[in-house]
Formats: structure tokens, C-alpha cells, sequence
């Protein structure tokens, strides 16, 4: 009993030092944790409206280009007004069922669509505020548009089959009364802060942005530059062309527009490991996925890493090999660095705001270069040699 006492005595100092070099070593490892996470400094900003939650509804297009809109509103100096995304939405859905009955269903159909259809509607058909409707026409607080188009795609590919050898002049009335039933009749007048509109008066004389202004662009290197082109992506029902320029025009023009106060709506793939909602963060690791050891994959959005380098040839080829696709709209509103001076695009989304980053994500200009599928803003937002280039009044 004395020995073991008399060596618990010698050895207490060596298992004291022994315990604070395990402690300093732990802390060192959880400084160079903290290390890795991402820290992001504001750049720039451009004014926005909250967020948003599509709920269970493929309209991304339409919430954040009505997003981008309310943006153009604070821009223009006026006092924004949350419009009604379901509103477009309805719009698109008729026009796209024509498209769909002449094309006898050889097209996409769903609740999908474009940054442009969202212009295209309001030129065509105006708009309202979120108020007067909402398209929660059946006891639910969020869009729940399941049923709704399994309904539309069933009757319309009836319809398409024409059983009667010609087509009725009725189609189109029933097509509607199905989405006056899910969603609402959507109102001809409506009185809004003591005043009676249409939502085309409402359009010209609130909102009041002139559709002319606003271009959409993509990057295709398979297509000649600075012209319109065919923008071949399964939601664009309308067949509308985008202008075409090169793959760093594309980060120069958000670049430009952030710099000069205008925001960007921004389609793109979001189908990606690397595109994290959770975590907040997008970006293009120098590894693909399936080359990454099951550490690196675990550690991928635990702080800045290298990302690869995007060329037009790489970019081109996930087009071609079905790796990006058409996915979701979002809006770019500004522009952080990491803690390593690496500049992210601010991205508003419209999944609500249970993510890391209450509703937002950075996206890394790589990303933007690889996955982008378009960006719509207005052509004052576009560098003047581009501007030119393009043949922009």
C-alpha cells in the first residue's frame, strides 16, 4: 500500500502535465474547427423583400422574380409591395395549356416555368398584391399544388387524345373552372389603400416597371455569341430566346448590376452535393463527389476549400450530359467575402427561412459560372461594352 501510495505521489505531476497537453490539444483542435466554418463580411447590398415560402409548389420562377420586381420597385424610389406569386403562376398555367393542347402534349408540363414568364405576364395580364390573392382557396396556409396539376395533366392529355376527332370550344372553360376551384377566380377589380384597380392599372400605375427594359441571358459556347438563341431547357413552354454571351460576361454582369443597385433573378441548377440549403453555401469543390474520399465529402462544407476552375467547355458539357439542369429561380441581391477574401454572391431563396442563413444562401461566382441557367435583369444593370455588344438601346 505505501509503494503504490508513494508512486501515485511521484506520478501525480506527470499525469497533471500529461492532462493539460490533452487539453491544449483539444482546444487546438476546436480553434481549427472554428477555423474551417465559414465567416462571411458584407461587400455590398442591394434592398429587398423578406422571404418567402413557396411551400409545396414547383414556383420558384415566380417567387423570385416577383421577388427581383418588388426590388426594381425600392430601386425606381418607390415604397415595395408584396405581389402575388400565384397570381403569375395562374396566368402562366392558361397560357402554357394552349401551348400544351396545340403541341397535342408534346411538351413539359407541371407547375415549372421561367425568370421571363413572370415579364412576359406581367405585360400581358398585369398584376396584384399578395393580399388580394393569395391562391389558398381550400383551408391551407402554404401552396400545396399536388392534386391541382395531377387534375390539369389528366384533363389535358384527355383533351389532347380528342375523342370526338376535333377539338370543343369548352376545353379551356373547364381547364380554368379546375383552377378557379384550387386556387381562386382571380378578381377583374380589386380596391387597394382606398382605391379601385385592375391588375393592369395596378401594374402600370404602382409597380410601374416598363417589361421592355428587362432581358434575360444565358451561356451556351454551342451558340454564337451576343444574339438571341433558343433557350433549350424543358420549362420554357414559351419557347423565348435568351441572349447569348460568354461564360465571365455572365459573373461581370451580376458583378456590374450589384455594384450599381440592381438586383438579378437567377435560375440555375441546384442539384448538386455541393449545393448545400442546410448549410447555406453553394459552391464547385476541385474534386467531382463520387472522386472524394467519404472524409472529404463529410468535411465539404466545413469552412472554404479550393474550387475548380470553370471553362466554357465544362460548363457546355453538363449542359449536354443532363448534369445541370433546370432546376430552380432564386435572387441575387449582394455580394460577401469568406474570411479568406473569397467573394460569394447573396442569394434570397424561397424555402422560408429554416436554413443557416434565415432563408439565404452564398453562392461562390465558380458555381454561378457552372450552374447558372439564366439570369433576367434590367439592361441597366449590363456593363456598356456588353450593352453594345448585345445591340441594347
Amino acid at each position: 500500500m505505501k509503494k503504490a501510495l508513494v508512486f501515485i505521489v511521484f506520478a501525480l505531476p506527470f499525469l497533471a502535465h500529461a492532462q493539460d497537453d490533452l487539453v491544449k490539444k483539444l482546444d487546438a483542435n476546436k480553434s481549427d474547427s472554428a477555423k474551417r466554418k465559414y465567416t462571411f463580411s458584407p461587400v455590398l447590398n442591394v434592398e429587398r423583400t423578406s422571404v418567402k415560402n413557396q411551400g409545396s409548389s414547383g414556383t420558384c420562377w415566380s417567387y423570385s422574380t416577383n421577388s427581383f420586381l418588388e426590388s426594381e420597385m425600392i430601386r425606381m424610389g418607390k415604397k415595395p409591395v408584396d405581389l402575388a406569386e400565384i397570381f403569375t403562376a395562374r396566368m402562366v398555367y392558361i397560357d402554357k395549356a394552349e401551348n400544351y393542347v396545340r403541341m397535342h402534349g408534346k411538351m413539359e408540363w407541371g407547375d415549372g416555368g421561367e425568370c421571363h414568364d413572370v415579364i412576359n405576364m406581367y405585360a400581358k395580364y398585369g398584376t396584384v398584391p399578395q393580399e388580394v390573392y393569395t391562391g389558398l382557396n381550400y383551408g391551407t396556409t402554404k401552396n400545396k399544388f399536388g392534386e391541382m396539376q395531377a387534375v390539369l395533366k389528366g384533363m389535358l392529355d384527355a383533351i389532347v387524345k380528342n375523342p370526338n376527332g376535333k377539338l370543343t370550344p369548352n376545353w379551356k372553360k373547364a381547364f380554368v373552372a379546375v383552377l378557379d376551384a384550387y386556387l381562386g377566380a382571380p378578381p377583374e377589380k380589386f380596391m387597394w389603400k382606398g382605391k379601385e384597380y385592375t391588375p393592369r392599372t395596378f401594374a402600370d400605375e404602382v409597380v410601374g416597371i416598363n417589361p421592355k427594359n428587362y432581358v434575360e441571358i444565358s451561356s451556351f459556347s454551342d451558340q454564337l455569341y451576343y444574339q438571341k438563341v433558343p433557350f433549350l431547357v424543358p420549362d420554357n413552354w414559351s419557347f423565348d430566346k435568351v441572349y447569348n454571351v460568354k461564360l465571365h460576361d455572365l459573373t461581370d454582369i451580376i458583378d456590374y448590376a450589384l455594384e450599381h443597385g440592381y438586383s438579378v433573378a437567377w435560375a440555375a441548377d441546384v442539384s448538386e452535393k455541393y449545393f448545400s440549403w442546410k448549410n447555406g453555401v453553394a459552391y464547385v469543390p476541385e474534386k467531382d463527389w463520387d472522386d472524394m474520399s467519404e472524409e472529404e465529402q463529410k468535411d465539404i462544407f466545413n469552412g472554404p476549400k479550393p474550387e475548380r476552375k470553370i471553362t466554357a467547355k465544362i460548363r457546355q458539357a453538363a449542359y449536354d450530359n443532363y448534369e445541370t439542369t433546370d432546376d430552380h429561380g432564386m435572387h441575387i441581391v449582394g455580394i460577401v467575402k469568406d474570411q479568406n477574401g473569397r467573394p460569394y454572391y447573396v442569394v434570397k431563396n424561397s424555402w422560408g427561412e429554416k436554413n443557416d442563413y434565415k432563408g439565404y444562401l452564398y453562392v461562390s461566382k465558380a458555381y454561378v459560372q457552372y450552374k447558372t441557367t439564366g439570369i433576367l435583369l434590367h439592361k441597366g444593370g449590363i456593363p456598356s461594352e456588353i450593352k453594345q455588344k448585345l445591340r441594347l438601346n
